[in-house]
């Protein structure tokens, strides 16, 4: 297998039927296609006109020699027919309109116009020695012309709109029929090889563009208008040689595809044998031309019939232009060659064993493929991966190509199973549409336990437990644990599929034996609370904070007196729980305070005082019994102050501790002027204590309370830093005292005048307004009449008469309702006197 093999670009097939008939009794000597048919010419004299399938639909004996050229106007309805006797005959193939001439020499060509079928193009040109146009002219008589001469003998021609281009002994020419003018001259390059055995081939490409093979050399001639200004006596088209490249074979035959050559060759090679130099298979080679070279595209050696007793003239290439087809004559052969289809470029690929590219091919040509199936050739590719041994990619590529075919998916597995890799396929079995039978998933899953038993767990994780029997993988587990009870990964195993079978209670018994992280879990989405309340201690053990904050969540199922009980015998975990129970909430496990000053002074000193200020539930007696035993200054200062034994607190922490700043600090917390005057006494012999008070003192006691204590000659370390800062401390308070006075008296000044403009504003009054008194309105019906009315700053309104006569010398008044509400009898004396 040639890995680095381009795949061709045309595919052959013998034309059959009724040519094969004819080649087996006579030679092809010439053919012209049409898009309806197809014109056959034999060196015995007949013309045979053939269906695309090669049946003849019909026969006409035209002359007893070789048929040289077959020519077709567009429309297929009228031929022109020439042959070595010099006979030309022109007639219609629907129609009696006909035409007969026999020349004096051999005519090699003839060319009927593309319009040929309208009345006023009835032309013709045949080519001997010289190129003759035929019209028809009055009373439908034929007139002969001369358009060359002189050049020896006409070899080919081709017509094409108004252009029509031959083929002489000399090179090639152009004439157009509307100027009636040649417009070009194009020699032969090569002019050692005999014109006869070597003939050129003509071929036009579009109205404007002809394509030129002689010899081995390739020309592409572009006809173009010449401008006005050029003209003068030189005709108003010119040719322009727009590519031009020679070939390594001889030229038998051209044809355009898209932008690229088709190109028929004459290959020669040396014997291996004889060393003579022989006729070999013909090319047909695919090129893109160049400005000065071609490309080759692609390359094809041809095995035509009697392929080594040809010459270059005994091949020709004709091609249909809509269906992109080309025929390569030969005399005892016609090949068909046409473009591939995507059908044949998966052909290529199945055969090149290229099952991925021709999968890709077919899945994204899907709608146009006739031959074959996405599904055979994915099939195709499974078998081809397992031949290989590469049964992971087979078994990935199941997942794609079998789809929801579950009898396919079933015999894949069965066939993975023969080969011992039922392993390799169990990662892409279905899951979820389709289901496959469970007997599929139980033999994947023995297959597993007989010989990888972290695979074996893998898939319980993985697959749903609806897949398979569970009752029998279970006591398949069962039986391999009997043999290694402590495996691990078997019981875990074991316990995920008592988990689907809902066997709860003995899931979480294996998961606690592992110590599984899983098991906090199970218990919260099952609800397990039931199966633990004997299991508490083993939980704590695992997991101590998750089994905690669970218990926690859920003291409605499982009590705190239940948990505390079962944790009884192990005091530090009972701590850890209770002490969590306190922190969520202070007052829920009071009953338990007494027992946690215990746990606390064994196992949590550091939280004991903590949780001593916070409780208001454990007996302070019992706690100070405690402390004390072990003698924890710091927790018996505390009760000691809280059970109001301040000053033996305050010995305490002198004694014990000797830690003035402390001693400071508690005697600032208490705020009591006899535990100050106990803190200077202790004080009064200790120069470091003197100093820290010094230090402390001065915004709680005044310091000259403890200078005129303190005894003369005593050296009182830091003593005149101490007294700078009792100073500065001073200072600061005045400073702060005449700040705030400031402060307060701007204020007073500032709230006085908002009252003031407040105060100063009108107030509206109006017919809506009341007397609160008599509850009539406030202004009188009648506006002429005069009336008096009393308005309150704070808004309340009355009638003068309305309002009692005040008992006391002021002429001040109160608002009735307000002076009720906010003052008591007399208040409005007492505030004028204010």
């Amino acid at each position: 297998e040639d890995e680095s093999e381009e795949e061709p670009k045309l595919k052959y097939e013998r034309l059959s039927n009724g040519v094969t008939e004819i080649l087996q009794k006579d030679a092809a000597s010439c053919m012209t296609v049409h898009e309806k048919f197809l014109a056959l010419g034999t060196h015995y004299g007949k013309v045979y006109l053939l269906d695309v399938q090669g049946n003849i639909t019909q026969k006409f004996d035209v002359s007893p020699v070789k048929i040289n050229q077959i020519s077709l106007d567009e429309s297929g309805e009228h031929m022109g027919v020439c042959s070595e006797d010099g006979k030309v005959q022109v007639f219609g193939l629907y129609s009696a309109e006909e035409f007969h001439e026999t020349f004096d020499c051999p005519i090699k060509i003839v060319a009927v116009h593309p319009h040929f079928v309208r009345s006023h193009f009835k032309q013709f040109v045949t080519g001997g020695k010289k190129l003759l146009l035929y019209e028809r002219g009055w009373m439908n008589r034929w007139k002969p012309s001369v358009l060359h001469e002189g050049e020896g003998n006409i070899r080919n021609v081709k017509w094409r709109g108004h252009l029509i281009a031959w083929a002489n002994n000399m090179g090639v020419k152009i004439l157009d029929m509307i100027s009636k003018q040649r417009i070009t001259n194009v020699p032969r390059d090569d002019i050692s090889l005999r014109p006869d055995m070597y003939p050129c081939s003509l071929c036009w490409k579009d109205n404007l563009t002809l394509i030129i093979g002689w010899g081995n050399s390739v020309k592409i001639c572009s006809v173009k208008e010449r401008h006005a200004s050029e003209m003068r006596d030189l005709p108003n088209r010119y040719v322009e040689i727009v590519f031009q490249f020679d070939t390594e074979f001889y030229i038998s035959g051209l044809a355009p595809i898209c932008d690229q050559l088709v190109i028929l060759s004459y290959v020669k090679e040396l014997s291996e044998k004889t060393e003579v130099e022989c006729c070999a298979r013909p090319r047909l080679d695919i090129v893109q031309p160049l400005p000065e070279s071609c490309e080759e595209i692609s390359s094809d050696a041809l095995t035509v019939r009697g392929f080594q007793e040809n010459e270059c003239r005994d091949y020709h290439l004709e091609y249909s232009e809509g269906e992109s087809l080309f025929y390569i004559i030969s005399p005892r052969d016609v090949v068909v060659a046409k473009e591939r289809d995507q059908d044949d470029h998966i052909d290529w690929l199945l055969e090149k064993k290229k099952y991925e590219e021709a999968l890709m091919a077919a899945e994204i040509s899907q709608k146009t493929i006739k031959k074959h199936r996405i599904l055979d050739i994915g099939l195709a590719y499974i078998n081809h991966l397992v031949e290989k041994g590469e049964y992971d990619l087979a078994a990935r590529k199941c997942q794609k190509i079998l789809g929801k075919n579950t009898e396919l998916w079933e015999f894949e597995v069965y066939k993975f199973k023969e080969i011992g890799q039922l392993k390799a396929i169990s990662r892409y079995l279905p899951r979820r549409d389709p289901v496959l039978k469970p007997l599929i998933y139980e033999m994947v899953l023995h297959e597993f336990l007989e010989s990888d038993y972290e695979g074996f767990a893998t898939l319980i994780k993985e697959w749903p437990g609806d897949l398979y029997n569970n009752t029998i993988i279970v006591q398949a587990v069962v039986d391999h644990l009997k043999k290694d009870p402590q495996n691990r990964t078997l019981l875990q195993t074991l316990a995920e599929l008592y988990t689907y079978d809902q066997r709860y209670g003995r899931a979480l018994e294996i998961y606690l034996t592992l110590r599984h992280k899983d098991v906090f879990q199970l218990i919260h989405k099952h609800n397990l609370f039931s199966s633990i309340r004997d299991k508490i201690v083993l939980l704590m053990d695992f997991d101590s904070e998750k089994a905690v904050d669970m218990l926690l969540d859920n003291e409605d199922k499982i009590s705190i007196d239940r948990v505390v009980e079962e944790l009884e015998n192990r005091p530090e975990l009972q701590h850890v729980y209770l002490h969590k129970l306190f922190k969520r909430d202070h007052h829920k496990g009071q009953r338990y305070h007494e027992k946690q000053i215990s746990l606390y002074a064994e196992y949590d000193r550091p939280n004991l005082l903590p949780f001593l200020r916070d409780s208001t539930h454990c007996p302070l007696e019992k706690a100070l019994e405690i402390c004390q035993q072990r003698n924890f200054v710091e927790e018996t200062v505390y009760l000691l102050s809280r059970m109001g034994n301040s000053r033996s607190a305050l010995k305490m922490i002198m004694e014990e501790l000797q830690d003035v700043d402390k001693a400071i600090e508690f005697a600032k917390e208490q705020d009591d002027g006899e535990l100050w005057e106990d803190l200077i006494l202790y004080s009064i012999d200790k120069p470091p204590f003197i100093t820290g008070l010094l230090n402390n003192i001065g915004t709680h006691v005044d310091p000259i309370l403890l200078i005129h204590r303190i005894k003369e000659g005593m050296e009182i370390p830091n003593l005149r830093d101490s007294l700078v800062k009792i100073l500065q401390d001073y200072n600061l308070q005045i400073l702060l005292r005449e700040g705030c006075k400031k402060i307060l008296v701007a204020d007073s000044l500032s709230l006085l005048k908002k009252m003031h403009r407040t105060q100063m504003k009108g107030v509206l009054v109006d017919e809506e307004n009341i007397c609160e008194s008599c509850l009539s309105p406030i202004l009188p019906s009648d506006a002429s009449k005069s009336f008096n009315v009393i308005v309150f700053h704070c808004r309340h309104m009355f009638h003068k008469e309305c309002l009692p006569v005040s008992n006391t010398v002021s002429s001040i008044q109160f608002c009735n309702i307000c002076s009720a509400k906010h003052r008591g009898p007399g208040s409005a004396i007492l505030e004028m006197k204010k």
